[in-house]
């Protein structure tokens, strides 16, 4: 979410990744020069809403032997008020930059494995520019297009047939997801298939099957 140099990759592509695991670490020194900043503007603004809390209570004092009139006090009320409301200012400032500075450490967001590095150490990460792939581990699906002149044979729940060439295995998927629009798809249905097969360890991402719905 911020623009900085790449400092550090800590994973390369093959490793596995823990849930919270430090992926990559972004430079932040404009950050830290504002974290900075930040914390000297809440020290100034503490001590001025001390020295105004003094000023406060010894009004008070000097109210109540007659020796200032009630604007006075006021006045010196609302400083204190206005002061209490700058410290408050200062640190929501404070949180707002350790926020940013969070994202100078990119963090797995769930348990996998790394697929691809596209960026390296001394490149300009970019909000929105991806660094890393990471493929999250579980239940394995296939992702398939059904032409419109088949859509009224296919529904959710339908068992169908998957060939998966290349390891020669055969085995049955449950149709999961079925969009019920084609628009801008060119007249394909975007279907999901959960896979039903405990032979799983040598299925990857990104292979081809050939799905067979009986109609």
């Amino acid at each position: 979410r911020m623009m900085g140099y790449v400092n550090k990759i800590y994973v390369k592509p093959g490793d596995k990744v823990a849930t919270g695991q430090l992926l990559v670490s972004i430079s932040g020194d404009d950050i830290l020069a504002k974290k900075a900043q930040a914390q000297a503007m809440i020290t100034e603004a503490e001590v001025a809403a001390e020295n105004a809390q003094r000023d406060y209570k010894r009004f008070e004092t000097l109210r109540q032997q007659n020796s200032v009139s009630d604007k006075e006090l006021e006045n010196v009320a609302l400083q204190n008020t206005s002061m209490k409301a700058k410290v408050q200012m200062a640190r929501q400032q404070m949180n707002e930059v350790n926020a940013m500075l969070a994202y100078t450490n990119i963090r797995a967001p769930f348990a996998g494995v790394v697929t691809q590095k596209l960026r390296d150490e001394g490149s300009m990460a970019n909000p929105g520019m991806p660094i890393l792939t990471i493929e999250q581990g579980g239940e394995l699906q296939i992702i398939a297009s059904v032409p419109e002149s088949y859509i009224q044979y296919v529904k959710v729940g339908d068992i169908a047939k998957i060939e998966l060439k290349s390891l020669e295995m055969s085995f049955d998927g449950k149709v999961s997801e079925l969009s019920p629009s084609a628009f801008r798809t060119g007249g394909q249905y975007s279907m999901k298939l959960a896979i039903d097969t405990k032979d799983k360890q040598n299925i990857r991402s990104g292979m081809y099957v050939n799905i067979l719905i009986p109609n």
